[in-house]
């Protein structure tokens, strides 16, 4: 007896391919040449002669979100905000549980979005009006706990770790003062969330947007120039193009680590769609316990 074999990110790829397949009938779009980009929360296809991305995310994610991702995106196109477009097509479609999107295709040059070019859309987004879509209050504690009750590959010693880490930094979150007004964030701006458009960026990957502090998107940014590699002076040009430094907030250092032990989270409960990624996930592990917040961390 023979199995399909796995898509990137544990993906089956036949049933994939079906799901793909039916999704672009119930739209009108050929699929025929479709090349899969990735397979991580979403399985992400290119479909060449049409200029179209396809979403499918896995089963079981909520469809309510999916469909509030799309109003949503709809309501930022009818504001003229640089966000990646949705296709004009009655979506999203479902197919056997699976929530399918479509985006038009932006062509990207090698190199990501530097960090600078997420000063505008991310100062724009912060200052919208109150949507029309009603939006989920951001937490970041709420989705570590969920993480850390569905995570399988790491032992007991370390998610007893986690788990006392995660109880410190919410006693610390009580006491931390914000100095920006809240309103809508993108929940996960980062360069790999972002594509170039006529010399400038828009935003993409809508799935974390939420209402919440802005200061939660700042050091997402911060997290990521100093984790990935990028160094101090690619964040330091994002603070400056921004008009504001996160880094100078008193407690600064809180959200940080907050911010960083759901992206380890995130990623370990994931290990089972993405073997591969156990070793950086107990990697980040290990320079968590030494409190090395200057480990460069691999992208997964």
């Amino acid at each position: 007896m023979t199995h399909a074999a796995p898509a990137p990110g544990g993906y089956d790829e036949s049933e994939l391919r079906q799901v793909l397949e039916r999704g672009c009938t119930e739209v009108g779009l050929d699929c025929s040449d479709a090349r899969l980009l990735r397979g991580h929360t979403n399985a992400v296809y290119l479909l060449e002669r049409e200029r179209t991305v396809v979403k499918i995310a896995r089963r079981g994610s909520r469809i309510e979100g999916v469909e509030r991702t799309v109003r949503f995106v709809r309501w930022l196109m009818s504001l003229d905000f640089p966000t990646a477009p949705l296709h004009p097509a009655d979506q999203p479609v479902v197919v056997d549980q699976h929530a399918v999107t479509f985006w038009h295709y932006l062509p990207q040059p090698s190199h990501p979005v530097a960090a600078s070019q997420l000063a505008d859309p991310l100062r724009a987004l912060h200052a919208l009006p109150s949507p029309p879509v009603p939006l989920p209050a951001h937490d970041n504690l709420a989705a570590i706990r969920r993480s850390l009750s569905r995570i399988t590959c790491l032992s007991t010693d370390a998610l007893e770790f986690l788990n006392e880490y995660a109880a410190q930094l919410e006693t610390h979150l009580e006491g931390v003062q914000y100095e920006l007004p809240g309103g809508v964030i993108q929940g996960d701006p980062q360069h790999r969330n972002a594509l170039h458009l006529d010399g400038a960026a828009v935003l993409c990957d809508w799935d974390t947007v939420a209402l919440g502090q802005p200061e939660w998107d700042l050091v997402t940014v911060e997290v990521h120039c100093r984790r990935f590699g990028y160094g101090k002076q690619h964040y330091k040009a994002f603070a400056d193009a921004y008009g504001w430094d996160v880094t100078r907030l008193p407690d600064y250092r809180t959200l940080a680590a907050i911010r960083e032990l759901r992206m380890i989270t995130t990623n370990a409960r994931k290990v089972r769609h993405a073997p591969g990624s156990l070793i950086e996930v107990q990697r980040r592990v290990e320079g968590l316990r030494r409190n090395d917040q200057l480990l460069e961390w691999n992208i997964l």
